[in-house]
């Protein structure tokens, strides 16, 4: 539509200069003015397309137009002008827009134009050459060719827009679903190359860098304190050229650092030599502390599934069994049959507080606010060692060193003698038969501390000590301190663990730090 709106404005000069030198008529001067506000306003209002009939306004005021007008020329031309090359832009049009059988009926009008030129000037000049014959025609023959060449690219170039449209409209949805499952993930997904440019972090992968509002082209993320250990590990993947797994821990804006879990994997894009395409990176980020929480939501619910199997298959034959030993000690025995005895006792007194563990582990609430009631924390502390040693009166020595008088604490009574006998049978089953002795102590700000000596724990139990079904004794649930632990944030307070040496001897110091 351009190029037409350029040939109309050279048409209407090239008129006008020679209306001006008196070698042509008014009439072809006003025809090229009319072609060229047409050609403007098709220019700026409409456009012929393939599906319109022939017919139509379309095709009526651009191709029909310039058939006309350059036929017109080419007949009443005068001065020795040669308008023949302009058909070729009708043909053009035609072929590009319109169906072959559209692109041929303007080449052959544009033919039958030269070939009757031609023949009107044989009839007003006889004798001429017939070489004016030979040039129609194979002007004529040079724009059926022009016609179907031009359709036939355009027809594969059609073709092939579509299909790229096509394509692109289904990466489009591919990138759009698989942006929404990215997003959705929470496991940090990146996407690197060789040179430290991110392609793409999800909002998981950006939280644990510090940063979860950052964007493409992610420059404020590769501004942060964890960038820098993340793409050094990174690039030292790709120049291996091999998966990869690794625990990092990653600097944060906070001063905390993210102990994340990396997996890498490595992806070679096919490409050939003349269009090489670097290797990228793809890096799987996980927070440890969500994975200890599933493994640890899965144990509860493991032990959920198990809490009724153990209080209808266990419970009930373990009272059986205990009161039926108890009726059998009243008998008159020998020594060998109380030894006995005493050992079904001793174990199913056991086997019993096993059982109370589990379900009281079970039963666990969601942990409410802090009860209203408030404990003098010496004077219950003091209470419940006093009643322990009462029930345990080959158990080691315990030393209390009250050192909060006047702290009182908000925790439940009951709970706070479940937690410190916890820590005091804890004490009692681990410590070493030479050195047995328990030191218990309080001070400001309110907290509880139980110590007592032993070799320093396994990595393997230090590393899970607060797990469910963790433990070091082949006689203990493991699921006292698990069950202190949870017992105290419930109300706000916290358990935690640390290996001292006191006096020389090395030992382990639970403490509670308690909400005051």
């Amino acid at each position: 539509m351009g190029a037409r709106l350029v040939v109309a404005i050279g048409l209407f000069g090239l008129q006008g200069l020679a209306y001006v030198q008196g070698s042509t008529n008014l009439w072809l001067l006003a025809l090229c003015g009319v072609y060229l506000v047409a050609t403007a306003a098709v220019l700026r209002w409409s456009r012929p397309a393939h599906s319109d009939a022939y017919w139509a306004p379309g095709w009526a005021l651009t191709l029909w137009v310039d058939l006309t007008v350059f036929g017109l020329l080419q007949t009443f031309q005068q001065g020795g002008f040669n308008y023949s090359p302009l058909f070729v832009l009708p043909v053009l049009l035609a072929s590009v827009l319109g169906p072959i059988i559209l692109a041929l009926g303007s080449a052959a009008f544009g033919t039958l134009v030269l070939l009757f030129d031609a023949f009107s000037g044989d009839v007003l000049r006889p004798g001429q050459s017939t070489i004016t014959y030979v040039q129609g025609a194979i002007t004529g023959g040079g724009l059926f060719l022009v016609a179907l060449l031009a359709n036939q690219l355009a027809t594969r170039l059609g073709r092939e827009q579509a299909q790229a449209r096509l394509h692109r409209a289904l990466a489009d949805a591919e990138s759009q679903v698989n942006q929404l499952i990215v997003t959705g993930l929470s496991e940090g997904v990146m996407v690197m190359d060789g040179q430290g440019h991110i392609w793409h972090a999800n909002p998981a992968a950006c939280t644990m860098l510090g940063d979860r509002e950052a964007a493409p082209p992610y420059r404020r993320l590769m501004a942060l304190p964890g960038w820098a250990v993340l793409s050094g590990w990174t690039r030292g993947v790709l120049r291996l050229g091999q998966d990869d797994q690794c625990e990092l821990n990653l600097p944060t804006p906070t001063g905390e650092p993210q102990h994340v879990l990396l997996r890498a994997r490595v992806i070679q894009p096919t490409a050939d030599q003349a269009t090489p395409i670097d290797a990228v990176c793809v890096v799987f980020m996980e927070n440890l502390r969500d994975i200890e929480t599933r493994v640890r939501n899965e144990k509860l619910a493991a032990m959920g599934r198990v809490s009724a199997a153990v209080a209808h298959e266990i419970r009930n034959p373990l009272t059986a069994i205990a009161q039926a030993n108890a009726l059998l000690s009243e008998d008159a025995l020998s020594p060998v049959q109380r030894r006995l005895t005493h050992m079904i006792g001793q174990n199913a007194q056991r086997l019993g507080r096993t059982v109370d563990d589990i379900l009281d582990v079970a039963k666990l609430p969601t942990r409410p606010p802090a009860p209203a009631s408030v404990l003098a924390l010496d004077a219950t502390v003091s209470a419940i060692v006093s009643d322990w040693q009462h029930q345990h009166p080959g158990g080691p020595p315990v030393r209390f060193s009250p050192g909060a008088a006047g702290l009182n604490v908000r925790f439940d009574p009951e709970h706070l003698r479940r937690v410190l006998v916890n820590l005091l049978d804890n004490a009692h089953q681990h410590a070493p038969a030479d050195s047995r002795r328990v030191e218990i102590s309080t001070g400001s700000p309110a907290a509880l501390e139980v110590w007592n000596p032993g070799p320093p724990l396994p990595p393997s139990v230090a590393q899970f000590l607060f797990e469910p079904f963790t433990s070091s004794h082949s006689r203990s649930s493991g699921l006292g301190l698990y069950l202190s632990r949870e017992l105290c944030l419930r109300y706000g307070a916290e358990l935690s663990y640390q290996a001292t040496t006191r006096d020389g001897v090395a030992g382990h110091a639970f403490t509670v730090q308690f909400r005051e």
